[in-house]
């Protein structure tokens, strides 16, 4: 187990809680979430946590497959689905990289707070674009704390003790930028929460 999955299986128990704090930021996710999706999509939801957006969206898609490093998340997913009767998501403990995800495969890929993450977005974005069908989307929320120097300069310090993870400083600038590279087009961009300047981004992946 990496040091990544670890901090994520001990925050499992407490995830729904301490996201829950930011419930209109979640809600506002969803709601803009749902008006690009249509209920033949098969969606890949990529760092998936605990099913908090899964759960809400399962009922406007045909399909959902939901995969997080994390086990404990995982297990505290199907457990809230399985009692909510949804039954057209499967959540699975692995990576994007998992080679029963084959190219072409997915009409949606939603990335919800990973992106800033990641140890090299720029390979995720790649493989994240040979999982999309042509003209497929990728729906991101990510904060970009290199807008805002001091909470960038604490969760910096935070992330050398362990308190939180490693996370990337984008500028909304450069978060585009990445985007682009991985060759998408930007369809909406906006900012959700000024405080920690979280970005809403849909992006299109070019036919």
């Amino acid at each position: 187990m990496n040091k990544s999955e670890s901090f994520w299986d001990k925050t499992a128990s407490k995830y729904d809680q301490l996201e829950m704090k930011d419930e209109q930021t979640y809600s506002n996710i969803i709601k803009r979430t749902k008006i690009h999706l249509k209920i033949s999509d098969i969606v890949l939801d990529y760092g998936c946590g605990t099913g908090l957006i899964s759960n809400e969206i399962a009922e406007c898609v045909k399909e959902i497959h939901a995969i997080d490093i994390s086990s404990n998340m995982i297990g505290i997913a199907e457990k809230k689905a399985k009692e909510r009767n949804i039954a057209n998501i499967n959540y699975a403990h692995s990576t994007i990289f998992d080679e029963k995800y084959k190219k072409d495969s997915f009409d949606v890929i939603l990335v919800f707070h990973v992106l800033h993450l990641l140890e090299d977005e720029h390979i995720v974005l790649q493989r994240m674009n040979e999982l999309l069908k042509p003209g497929g989307l990728l729906i991101s929320a990510t904060p970009c704390v290199g807008e805002k120097i001091i909470l960038k300069n604490l969760l910096y310090l935070a992330g050398r003790v362990g308190l939180v993870p490693n996370i990337r400083s984008f500028k909304i600038r450069n978060l585009i930028a990445t985007i682009e590279e991985g060759n998408f087009s930007i369809v909406e961009k906006d900012c959700l929460k000024k405080s920690s300047q979280e970005y809403f981004i849909v992006a299109r992946k070019f036919r």
